[in-house]
């Protein structure tokens, strides 16, 4: 029996209690995942994840592990072709891809869609206001991101459901997936990238997929399958994980009335509420695995080769050696070091253009709507039961005070 229940209800009405007994008690600790069926230890003290996420000991690659490795922790293998991008890589070949798509993702790129940003939100919240209450997970949250990315990426604007559909499966499965459900999933979305990527090299635009088509760096180009799981994840990770910060983001602020209070009073206060929500209730909640090559002794404790590691990054963030008073939510909080966007080799690469997407949502629901409130009991709002990412099922809100 795992000595903490990660899988259990408790974590989709509260985390936190569950986290700061294991940053007490067993801060790297062996559990089991009833749900994967294999064996992964959790790092949960701020300063053990920070050094985690820095220690090249461990792998993203699973390519560098065995068959019975493999086979135990990957289950759904039409993944294949879509995982060949640089989350899930070691250096050099990590260096050398993010060195190509940096190229195509340029600030100045992410600069210019400032005003679409601006457009799409306001249609969205003109089209919510006409509703006395409405989910705003639907409404706005998730609905502007694959808005952004449909015209960053290229991507036809009536597909923009069905990339809903697939991300929020394949990037957030619960804890016990549907594994058939998954591997239809990942085989449409192939399909359907392979089908955009033939037509984007005939036919060639301003958006991002084009300039990683072109995008070369020492006679060196993305290969097809490199390119098309790099798309992959840049609409993936870019919708799921935006979508649930701006969500976070609202909830977090409606919880604390005087934070939302402060921030309606003044609106340049906005960078910073976007940090501390990153830090108080992050969009990611776990960092992607990493596997111990060889036997590695991490922190005093011995990590057998080929074991899966994760670092729970919602608890770092509430570690009170590392943030003075974590409970407390506070939109001016300085330093924040966060890691809601990762940390060194696989800082985000999307980060500037997530903090946009944040800033302009809910800083023009703040000002737009002062009597902002929810439209249902807090305490009955649930987090997905997801393994990556931490957002909310729903986010019933109201316009103004009934």
């Amino acid at each position: 029996m795992n000595p903490f229940d990660l899988w259990g209800e408790q974590m989709r009405v509260d985390p936190l209690p569950t986290l700061a007994l294991m940053r007490a008690e067993a801060p790297i600790v062996r559990l089991f995942n009833p749900h994967q069926g294999a064996p992964e230890w959790r790092v949960t003290r701020y300063v053990d994840v920070v050094e985690l996420l820095r220690d090249q000991r461990f792998s993203k690659d699973k390519r560098k592990l065995s068959d019975q490795a493999r086979s135990r922790y990957f289950r759904v293998t039409e993944f294949d072709r879509l995982d060949k991008h640089m989350l899930y890589a070691d250096p050099p070949q990590h260096t050398r891809m993010r060195a190509l798509v940096s190229k195509a993702f340029t600030p100045r790129r992410i600069a210019e869609l400032h005003p679409s940003v601006v457009e799409a939100t306001t249609r969205l919240l003109d089209q919510a206001e006409r509703q006395d209450s409405v989910d705003l997970l639907d409404a706005l949250a998730f609905q502007l991101p694959i808005t952004v990315l449909a015209d960053l990426i290229g991507v036809p604007v009536e597909d923009q459901e069905r990339f809903r559909e697939w991300t929020r499966i394949l990037i957030a499965p619960p804890s016990e997936g549907d594994f058939d459900a998954l591997r239809r999933m990942a085989i449409e979305f192939q399909q359907y990238l392979e089908e955009f990527l033939a037509l984007r090299r005939r036919q060639p635009r301003d958006d991002l997929t084009s300039a990683l088509i072109e995008a070369e760096t020492h006679g060196d180009r993305l290969s097809s399958v490199e390119l098309m799981s790099m798309v992959f994840l840049l609409i993936a990770a870019g919708f799921e994980t935006t979508g649930n910060l701006i969500g976070n983001g609202v909830w977090a602020l409606l919880r604390h009335p005087a934070q939302l209070r402060r921030l309606s009073a003044t609106p340049a206060l906005i960078e910073p509420a976007i940090e501390e929500v990153l830090r108080y209730c992050p969009p990611v909640k776990n960092s992607t695995g990493a596997f111990a090559l060889t036997d590695v002794e991490f922190r005093g404790t011995l990590i057998p080769a080929e074991e899966l590691v994760v670092a729970s990054l919602l608890s770092a963030h509430h570690d009170d050696a590392q943030f003075p008073e974590p409970e407390r939510f506070d939109i001016t909080r300085t330093p924040n070091r966060h890691m809601g966007f990762g940390l060194g080799l696989h800082f985000c690469l999307g980060a500037a253009l997530a903090r946009l997407e944040a800033t302009v949502a809910i800083g023009t629901l703040v000002q737009r709507f002062p009597g902002l409130q929810f439209a249902a009991d807090p305490e009955t709002l649930r987090w997905k039961d997801g393994v990556f990412v931490h957002g909310l099922d729903c986010l019933p809100v109201t316009w103004a005070a009934r």
